[in-house]
């Protein structure tokens, strides 16, 4: 199987909203969950049934929802949006259920303790389990209709992303027949289907995220999945024009300052040093951006920086508005 198509540049910004499944991913910190969550709350706010999947056991996902933890199952946690965990021993279950109809198979069972034994020896094993249930889940059907209209995933960081969503290539290429072959065979057909499957990158305006964002797109043109769109998060807006620039240096000269001082009964310094500051980090950051949008040729959103202290259902609900005026919906 050949490569992911090439990005066209006719592509509009919204067209990652056209997808049935999305996989999420950037460096720690960027706010990778972030941007997954606020993409499913804006997918369900327009009517699509919606399903996040948090990959990490470990994450936070429902967080953002201010909502319990979810488990395996799909569950609903505001209206049309459904959230669940990945969890490599059930998917393993429902995989021989469905594929090879063998029933539940214990937990304690010997079945269990060999894939215990194999998935830690194997390389691509637990992979191979969590691309295969997020892909099962976008084949569902609910009559003529797909059961979801957008699968979200919180996928893993730009670190693992690749071995993650290329398992199901890498496992295809030991096995030129039979039922694993079969298998993964269906999974690369949607994953390299470039109108059901896109990857999306959230990336800070910082260094050591753009550069790990750039070296990724470079890594992605061997995997089936194809970059369809790149978040900037934490962008700072532009306080001051040139001219407004101009003028608090004028007021920091003696005479003005000495007045400003006498008329608010203590220094201005600091003021003007804050203001100094937000400029000198808009500015540097700006840098990052240029440096991103060179070297990744898909459509570039922005992410405003949020001065909140926690991230619930509000800057949630703030991240996906901000979203949709970036896509222009």
């Amino acid at each position: 199987m050949n490569a992911s198509p090439p990005f066209s540049p006719s592509d509009r910004a919204s067209a990652l909203l056209d997808r049935r499944l999305v996989f999420v991913t950037g460096k720690g910190g960027t706010g990778k969950s972030t941007v997954a969550a606020a993409l499913g709350d804006l997918c369900a706010s327009m009517g699509k049934r919606t399903l996040l999947v948090e990959v990490d056991a470990r994450g936070n996902l429902t967080d953002f929802f201010e909502h319990a933890r979810v488990g395996f199952a799909p569950e609903e946690i505001r209206p049309d949006l459904y959230c669940m965990t990945m969890n490599t021993e059930d998917s393993l279950e429902e995989y021989l259920t469905i594929f090879l109809k063998m029933g539940r198979v214990s937990r304690l069972s010997i079945l269990s303790r060999v894939f215990d034994f194999i998935a830690n020896a194997a390389p691509g094993v637990k992979e191979i389990l969590t691309i295969g249930k997020i892909a099962y889940e976008a084949t569902l059907m609910e009559g003529t209709a797909p059961k979801w209209d957008t699968i979200i995933v919180d996928a893993a960081p730009t670190g693992r992303i690749v071995g993650q969503l290329d398992a199901p290539a890498a496992i295809n290429e030991l096995f030129e027949v039979g039922m694993v072959r079969e298998q993964t065979d269906w999974m690369r057909e949607i994953l390299a289907d470039p109108l059901i499957t896109a990857l999306a990158i959230v990336a800070t305006p910082e260094e050591m995220p753009v550069t790990e964002s750039i070296e990724l797109y470079e890594m992605t043109k061997r995997l089936d999945v194809r970059l369809q769109t790149v978040f900037v998060n934490r962008v700072l807006p532009e306080l001051f024009t040139t001219g407004e620039e101009e003028t608090f240096e004028h007021l920091r000269e003696p005479a003005p300052s000495r007045y400003l001082e006498d008329e608010v009964k203590g220094s201005i310094e600091p003021v003007f040093e804050a203001a100094r500051l937000a400029v000198r980090l808009r500015r540097s950051r700006v840098e990052h951006i240029r440096r991103l949008k060179a070297s990744i040729p898909v459509p570039t959103l922005y992410i405003p920086y949020l001065f909140v202290r926690d991230h619930g259902q509000r800057s949630t609900h703030l991240v996906a508005e901000a979203i949709r005026e970036e896509m222009g919906l």
